[in-house]
Order: C-alpha cells, then sequence, then structure tokens
C-alpha cells in the first residue's frame, strides 16, 4: 500500500535550500520515491497556512518512505534543510 509523505516548509534562507534541492532527487529516486506536487502558493480553506510550500511525496509504502527519511544520506543531505527553513512533515498510509 502507498504511503505518502507531507511535509509543509517554511523557507528562511532560499541560498542555502538549494544546495537541499540540489541533492534531493537523486536520494529520493533511491528509495523509489516520487513527487507529487510541490506548491509555493497553496490556498488555504480552512485553519491557519502551513509553510510556504507544501510538498507531497509518494512511496511504495511506509517502510520505504521511513528508509528514505532516516536514511545517512538524507539526513546528511537534510542539514541545509534545517539550516534554511523549519517544516512539519508526516507520513501517512495510502488507501487500499
Amino acid at each position: 500500500m502507498s504511503a505518502y509523505v507531507v511535509a509543509h516548509v517554511t523557507i528562511s534562507d532560499r541560498d542555502t535550500y538549494r544546495l537541499y534541492e540540489a541533492g534531493f532527487m537523486e536520494i529520493l529516486q533511491q528509495f523509489r520515491g516520487e513527487v507529487c506536487a510541490v506548491d509555493d502558493a497553496g490556498e488555504t480553506l480552512e485553519g491557519a497556512p502551513l509553510g510556504t510550500r507544501t510538498v507531497i511525496l509518494r512511496f511504495t509504502d511506509k517502510s520505504a518512505a521511513l528508509g528514505w527519511y532516516h536514511s545517512k544520506a538524507y539526513q546528511q543531505l537534510a542539514q541545509h534543510r534545517f539550516k534554511s527553513s523549519t517544516a512539519d512533515i508526516v507520513v501517512i498510509q495510502g488507501l487500499a
């Protein structure tokens, strides 16, 4: 069953964040993940706006999503994101 990673990101330093973006796809593809959506102008329908960017990723299953997130390669790359943004990130199960 597919799993999705949903991230609401607030970017504070675009130059440093670009370092994160530059290495992102290579690592994502190693875990057979795919980008479903990236939007810097999402429209909040209810509640408070969350971040300046929303990202949705799809993986074959939750194990693959967690493997990607916790991998040494991703955690090293994520240091650029940690320095340049804040985020709320969840992994959710897709429907059968």
